[in-house]
């Protein structure tokens, strides 16, 4: 049950944020085998400027159409699933015309006691939900 927060610059348009939020959606369904209404996203737009996304090195440069997404689920894929759903997300993305440099992917992992998916329980913990299998 990944956790996603979208942030990207105004002026994609209705059309395109539900393009990029279900490219996301669709590679962490094909790649980690969720339940389809494990969709749990935040996507917000901010006005030109308040995203600052430099090339860290790698000697490219993003555009106004960068996408950075943070991942927030539970611990235990291994690097090679995890690298497998970068590459499948900015296949989706680029499919809705976001360019490789402008997919920006941080990774956050936690424990099953950390989530609550409402009244104020860990569900995963009191066993009202199932732990996701790797």
């Amino acid at each position: 049950m990944p956790l996603v927060r979208i942030d990207v610059n105004q002026g994609h348009g209705p059309e395109r944020l539900r393009q990029i939020s279900q490219g996301i959606h669709d590679a962490i369904l094909a790649e980690y085998g969720i339940p389809e209404r494990d969709y749990f996203h935040v996507l917000t737009e901010h006005p030109q400027g308040q995203i600052v996304a430099q090339d860290a090195g790698l000697g490219f440069e993003r555009t106004p159409d960068v996408v950075m997404i943070q991942i927030f689920t539970q611990a235990g894929r291994s690097q090679e699933a995890k690298q497998s759903l970068f590459a499948a997300i900015a296949a989706n993305l680029a499919a809705a015309g976001i360019a490789g440099r402008d997919v920006f992917i941080g990774y956050v992992e936690n424990t099953a006691g950390d989530w609550s998916f409402g009244f104020g329980r860990a569900q995963y913990v009191t066993g009202e939900l199932a732990t996701p299998g790797r």
